[in-house]
């Protein structure tokens, strides 16, 4: 027991050794995320925001999905609508929009808006390129696919590209881990990387080329590396819907 306790104790020191400059990194960039507000020239008080027309149309389609007076649980949704409308970020505005929708304080919308990673409060680039660095996407590479963007964008995690077209980010388990490594750009996913595909994934969406989008080697969708190797043949019931 005495030397399975060294032999532990040993490979959790080189274990920080080597991640800790990494977790370093991405909790600093966390605290960021989560820090209260502090005014820039693109967002502050006097930066305007109103819901467009087809947008307020939509807004009365999301309150209609829950009861008569529980008009607040539709502040994620919301959120997530005016992102879409400002370019893929929310600034003050845009929360007291939907605070004044949804008549609840400011402080409610501003507490879901820095709680999930999902809401940008600073502009971003019009590519947001999200690298997961989660356990399963780590032990498949996901470090190198992640200096691959570095290299191919010229600039760290948090940072825009000075023509404002890519914004890179590195984050939690975006729930591809079959598929690992992955990112994401966008509202798309794209797996089964390689710091090549990586760049010609890049060079691509620079290029304005089409994409692949889902696995990027010869994999369809989620399946082993040796394809489908069972239920090859038809599938009789009793299916759920009808038991």
């Amino acid at each position: 027991w005495g030397l399975l306790f060294l032999f532990t104790c040993s490979m959790l020191r080189i274990t920080r050794s080597v991640l800790a400059p990494r977790l370093t990194a991405v909790a600093a960039h966390r605290m960021s995320i989560v820090a209260r507000h502090i005014d820039s020239a693109e967002n502050n008080e006097s930066t305007k925001f109103e819901f467009t027309p087809e947008n307020m149309v939509k807004v009365k389609e999301i309150i209609a999905r829950y009861p008569e007076n529980c008009e607040q649980s539709a502040i994620m949704p919301l959120l997530d609508l005016a992102q879409r409308q400002n370019g893929g970020w929310l600034p003050l505005n845009a929360m007291r929009a939907v605070a004044k929708i949804v008549d609840v304080p400011f402080v409610r919308v501003a507490e879901t808006a820095t709680f999930y990673t999902m809401y940008n409060r600073q502009p971003i680039g019009k590519h947001f390129v999200q690298v997961c660095t989660t356990t399963p996407c780590m032990l498949r590479g996901a470090y190198d696919v992640l200096d691959a963007c570095k290299k191919n964008l010229g600039i760290a995690p948090g940072e825009t590209t000075k023509d404002k077209q890519f914004t890179l980010l590195e984050v939690e388990c975006l729930g591809a881990c079959v598929n690992a490594p992955m990112l994401q750009i966008g509202d798309d996913y794209f797996e089964d990387l390689t710091p090549a595909s990586t760049e010609k994934l890049l060079n691509d969406l620079r290029a304005g080329k089409k994409l692949k989008v889902g696995p990027q080697t010869h994999r369809r969708n989620c399946e082993g590396p040796l394809g489908k190797t069972s239920l090859k043949g038809e599938v009789r019931g009793p299916y759920a819907t009808t038991v």
